[in-house]
């Protein structure tokens, strides 16, 4: 499977999970595969990718993870461990990210922005020094978003390739 369709599978599953959405209005829908009837002010869990449709008409409120909040939390976390020790983030991180930034006022976005790059640019140079140096462990691919393990295999495989390059075989 190519990288970006590993990502795009990732990203569907996420859309196909559910959230919880308080109703601006009574509402009745019967579609195919969803099927919703709520009254103003009640609180249901229904798929992603239909909270977003409701939510952009303003008839739902999603009430989703801050993921400003998580953001900060996975920077802070990131900056106490030691330059080559990486904290956890879970393995869709990225994907939440980026849905919720798609959300905020452009302001707001920039901001998250910011954060984002920051986090991104601290995590990316403790990949690259961990791929350029061993294998993927198990252990490492629990603290990985699915983008980062395409990053570390990738500089993995490169790396490996460079040193056949230059030193040949070694068998």
């Amino acid at each position: 499977m190519e990288i970006s369709e590993l990502i795009q599978v990732h990203t569907l599953g996420y859309g196909l999970q559910d959230v919880k959405v308080t109703f601006n209005h009574d509402i009745k829908v019967d579609a195919s595969e969803v099927s919703i009837d709520a009254k103003h002010g009640e609180i249901i869990s229904i798929p992603r990718w239909v909270a977003d449709i409701l939510a952009s008409e303003k008839l739902v409120d999603v009430q989703d993870t801050d993921m400003i909040v998580a953001l900060k939390q996975a920077l802070v976390k990131e900056n106490v461990q030691g330059d080559f020790d990486l904290s956890t983030v879970e393995i869709d991180f990225y994907i939440k990210v980026r849905e919720y930034m798609k959300r905020l006022a452009q302001q707001d976005r920039d901001k998250v922005q910011s954060m984002l790059n920051t986090l991104m640019r601290k995590r990316q140079g403790k990949i690259i020094g961990l791929a350029n140096s061993s294998k993927m462990t198990s252990d490492l691919a629990k603290k990985l978003s699915i983008e980062e393990r395409t990053l570390f295999n990738s500089i993995h495989t490169q790396s490996v390739d460079f040193q056949k390059q230059i030193l040949g075989d070694k068998k």
